[in-house]
């Protein structure tokens, strides 16, 4: 039988620092998080959401950000605890450059985030028709089902996201 020592809980001014970390990725403070990057400050560090510092960066919209994080290994397919990927946030958010900013730094266009939705599947859902454009033009699988059988087209539809329904219908697409 072995013991595991416990770890010891961090101090105030431990707390205080990876409040500020996070915060850089937050507001796109490209400098700082890049100072702390090259310092050997982990690129996949993660708060108590999960989130990493790409998740933040991404779904803030922060794409300088996000290629500074790409550039020192950050991981695009990192997904917090809810099963959100950088990508689909991005796509959610419906923030362009730091789509392509994760595509070109090698997240997935079809990953899957919990319950099997695709970024392709957010975009849809919320209408973003200019990101469809993009995945779709990167290979993303517009046939692809979620856990519940259903396809982006299905999804906006859905949603009443009438613009991304009528884009993903059109017979070129199917």
């Amino acid at each position: 039988m072995t013991s595991e020592t416990p770890k010891p809980e961090p101090d105030e001014e431990t707390i205080a620092f990876a409040q500020r970390v996070f915060q850089h990725a937050r507001a796109g403070q490209v400098q700082e998080l890049g100072d702390l990057l090259r310092m050997g400050l982990p690129p996949n560090l993660r708060n108590e959401k999960g989130d990493s510092l790409l998740m933040l960066a991404s779904y803030h919209g922060h794409a300088d950000t996000a290629r500074l994080l790409l550039d020192h290994g950050a991981d695009p397919e990192l997904a917090n605890d809810r099963g959100q990927t950088p990508l689909a946030g991005a796509a959610f958010k419906g923030d362009m450059a730091t789509v392509q900013a994760l595509l070109d730094g090698g997240a997935d266009v079809n990953g899957r985030s919990d319950g099997g939705k695709t970024p392709l599947m957010i975009a849809a859902m919320f209408n973003r028709v200019e990101i469809l454009d993009v995945l779709l033009a990167r290979g993303a699988d517009a046939q692809a089902c979620d856990a519940g059988g259903l396809t982006a087209e299905a999804l906006a539809s859905a949603m009443g996201a009438t613009d991304a329904a009528e884009m993903l219908g059109r017979p070129e697409r199917a």
